[in-house]
């Protein structure tokens, strides 16, 4: 069966056995998913399919974390040998080749549904009752309804908010601007923050309170804070926003204290994300969301309805999209699949932030360890710079750090922020899951010299 895109006013009277409501990562999963144990399956995107993570999130961001990892290698050139001449950077040229790669996604996302038989209903999908999703003039029926449909960047409800870009927005600025201020401590800003430092803007982060990616380990913030100042960006802390002002100078923001910053050619919001569910009329089915406007549901991602499921950022949990794509096919597998219980385990989930140097964690933090267990744990660090660094004077320093628990020692937390954290981390993942104690990675022979035998050498 090939899928069938519909738009515009054109009928289409059917019923499915499942309805997505959502074409990004997470909803695409569970549609194939379902459909390749034989589900009759429709998905709805009313955007670019490939949702937050293709287009305005995880794919054009890595590409951006790229190219400043070539810029910091750049740096460092000379410290090989290698006589380097850098004549600028074409921002523009970038985009346009960054851009093209993302519509190529589009093309494929669109090229799988259509192989694995599901119909592609291109509109904006709303509950009519608690079976029924409309799209424009069209009403289709469905046994059963998942709602994937994301998340979107937060803008402060101050005066003047609307003179500042979202990450969203971030994407399409076709010149890089010179002076930069990113409003916010999430992942989100500290990785846009170190492109803009890292290609040239001069770049201030302001943060409400007194940390970067605070819902981590303190660890991890406090080298980042440093490893960021080291980097020639200004942080602020203790800043909450009052107003924006537009100026002949350039943008500033003023903060409840009376403090301004700017002016600058770009501020940029980075202070959350709040679901997408204006104009789904989800009230119509019956379905309940939190005081967020987020979807709860269930370890089964169902909602309070019965027939009615929810996955990824529209949910409030664990934002991430190989999560969302998780959820989406265990939902497939049990739904469709036969695999009775089948779900997502939501604890012990690795993530990576893409700052500069990288950051990988998984597990409790420390806080959370201790007010968990007390002192049955028992704290393992290791401070390095690591050998890329030998032969030049501009270091960068590496911080690891397992968290144990019980007189067995098993490895509960892990968390390591260096150069190459990004990638050594799904392994160390994999083990932690499988309950490896701190014996199982002292008994482990290290490979010498990398940055990743640290966390099998640690005394």
């Amino acid at each position: 069966m090939r899928a069938i895109v519909v738009r515009g006013s054109q009928a289409l009277k059917e019923k499915f056995d499942l309805i997505v409501i959502g074409g990004g990562s997470g909803g695409i999963a569970h549609a194939r998913r379902a459909a390749e144990y034989g589900a009759r399956v429709a998905v709805i995107e009313y955007g670019p399919l490939g949702g937050t993570c293709v287009n305005v999130g995880c794919v054009p961001k890595k590409i951006m974390w790229y190219t400043t990892s070539h810029k910091y290698q750049l740096d460092h050139a000379a410290d090989y040998g290698f006589e380097v001449t850098v004549n600028g950077h074409d921002w523009a040229g970038l985009k346009s080749r960054r851009d093209a790669y993302v519509r190529r996604l589009n093309g494929i996302y669109e090229i799988n549904l259509d192989r694995s038989g599901v119909t592609y209903l291109a509109g904006v999908g709303r509950f009519i009752d608690a079976h029924t999703i409309g799209v424009g003039d069209n009403q289709y029926h469905a046994d059963r309804i998942v709602i994937a449909t994301g998340g979107r960047p937060i803008v402060p409800d101050i005066p003047g908010a609307e003179h500042g870009v979202t990450s969203d927005d971030f994407f399409a600025l076709d010149e890089r601007p010179e002076r930069v201020l990113v409003v916010g401590s999430g992942y989100v800003a500290v990785e846009l923050a170190g492109v803009f430092n890292a290609l040239g803007s001069q770049t201030r982060v302001v943060v409400r309170k007194d940390s970067v990616i605070r819902s981590f380990d303190d660890m991890l913030g406090q080298e980042l804070m440093q490893a960021m100042v080291r980097d020639g960006i200004e942080l602020e802390t203790q800043v909450i926003p009052a107003l924006v002002e537009k100026t002949d100078q350039g943008f500033v923001l003023q903060a409840e204290d009376g403090r301004s910053f700017g002016p600058v050619d770009c501020i940029l919001w980075a202070i959350g994300r709040a679901p997408n569910v204006e104009g789904l009329e989800f009230d119509r089915a019956g379905v309940l969301s939190n005081e967020r406007g987020f979807i709860p549901t269930d370890m089964l991602q169902q909602t309070n309805i019965e027939h009615i499921f929810a996955l990824g950022d529209v949910t409030g949990r664990e934002a991430l999209t190989p999560v969302a794509i998780a959820a989406g096919r265990r939902l497939a597998d049990r739904l469709y699949g036969g695999m009775e219980g089948r779900h997502l385990d939501y604890d012990l989930i690795p993530t990576v932030i893409f700052s500069h140097p990288p950051i990988g964690t998984v597990g409790a933090t420390e806080d959370a360890a201790r007010a968990e267990h007390g002192d049955a744990i028992k704290v393992y660090t290791s401070t390095f710079t690591p050998m890329y660094y030998a032969l030049g004077a501009k270091k960068s320093r590496s911080v690891m750090k397992l968290i144990t628990a019980g007189s067995e020692e098993k490895i509960i937390g892990c968390h390591v922020i260096g150069d190459g954290a990004d990638e050594m981390l799904q392994g160390f993942a994999v083990a932690i899951r499988m309950g490896a104690t701190k014996a199982d990675f002292d008994d482990t022979v290290a490979i010498h010299p990398t940055n990743a035998e640290e966390l099998v050498t640690m005394r």
